[in-house]
């Protein structure tokens, strides 16, 4: 179901709002996702964790290592090495305080609303007094992080299981590049039969691919690595794509050349076209880098990133589009280079 905020009240507001939705099911738990992360998602692990750590009115946060000067950009988590209770909690603080990051996935049982409904207690107490306020601060906005979070650590009420799998979040559309590169990765240990493989008359695959059973793809084309190709996708001869997305209904003519690109669905680029984009991955000698939030303009010019085209965005034949974001519907007539086409 989903389930429509009438105003935004904050991380915590939102589900304290719906908690007769939430627990009308009679759950002995629930998990709180945000939806700009992509990971594992050690559903499971952290169930398991629970049962072995605190009793059974605790709560879990899944962490992560970061380094120390990503850190700052995240939650961070001090817990007891022994038995990982979280006895220190600062979102994004000015200073290190922590290499251990909050992933935005959390296991709560029914008793977190009241330790939800004490921070909306306050808040109402604290407008009433407050008879100078603007009138736009609301009692029901009420942050997890800064608000729940910051209170129950150190009351051996929170507990961190951290994961060492995989985790980023996704600021931004060009940031699914980098996702999509981790869930091919995860693929090849756990589902190895969902990626392509090199196969006599197919094309050549290069490192992790995924190829939708009804897409097209021509034998001399050369995919990869973290390459996904979707429904219904036409793939000509000579094509090269390269750390890029395909989504459904595309089609890449005759020897084009598409390299860290999300080409949107029903988009057509034509022969010998080339769509090319800069990626902003984390450093990759350090195993601990997290991908940064890039703006998107930088001293008044549109910062290098991956190139994006939006649905049915039509490219015509030999020309170059770099670090462009293409918007829907459109048909270009010429090369665009660092531009935002709306």
């Amino acid at each position: 179901r989903y389930l429509q905020e009438y105003a935004a009240l904050g991380t915590g507001g939102g589900i304290y709002h719906f908690r007769d939705q939430i627990l009308s099911g009679g759950a002995e738990a629930f998990f709180v996702l945000n939806a700009d992360v992509c990971s594992e998602f050690p559903l499971q692990e952290m169930l398991e964790f629970r049962q072995q750590h605190g009793d059974a009115h605790s709560f879990v946060i899944l962490g992560t290592t970061a380094n120390r000067t990503q850190a700052l950009n995240y939650g961070c988590i001090v817990a007891d090495a022994d038995t990982q209770e979280v006895q220190h909690y600062v979102e994004k603080p000015s200073t290190f305080v922590s290499e251990i990051i909050n992933c935005g996935i959390y296991l709560f049982t029914p008793a977190i609303f009241q330790h939800i409904g004490e921070v909306f207690q306050r808040n109402q107490q604290e407008l009433v007094l407050e008879e100078s306020s603007n009138g736009w601060q609301r009692a029901e906005v009420i942050r997890l992080e800064q608000d729940v979070f910051t209170a129950l650590a150190g009351s051996g009420k929170l507990y961190v299981y951290k994961t060492e799998g995989f985790w980023s979040q996704i600021k931004s559309a060009g940031s699914a590049i980098y996702a999509s590169r981790l869930y091919l990765n995860q693929y090849s240990k756990s589902h190895p039969e969902r990626l392509a493989q090199n196969k006599p008359g197919g094309p050549v695959i290069r490192g992790n691919v995924y190829i939708h059973p009804t897409a097209s793809v021509n034998s001399t084309a050369v995919l990869g690595p973290n390459v996904s190709i979707g429904e219904g996708v036409t793939v000509g001869a000579g094509v090269r794509v390269r750390e890029s997305i395909v989504l459904h209904g595309a089609s890449l003519h005759d020897h084009t050349c598409v390299l860290n690109t999300i080409v949107g669905w029903d988009s057509t680029i034509g022969r010998w076209a080339r769509v090319e984009g800069t990626p902003s991955d984390p450093n990759p000698n350090d195993p601990y880098a997290k991908i940064d939030s890039e703006t998107l303009f930088r001293d008044g010019r549109l910062t290098p990133s991956i190139t994006i085209l939006g649905c049915s965005v039509t490219i015509p034949a030999e020309v170059v589009i770099l670090n462009s974001i293409v918007l829907p519907h459109k048909e270009l007539s010429r090369s665009y280079k660092n531009q935002i086409i709306l």
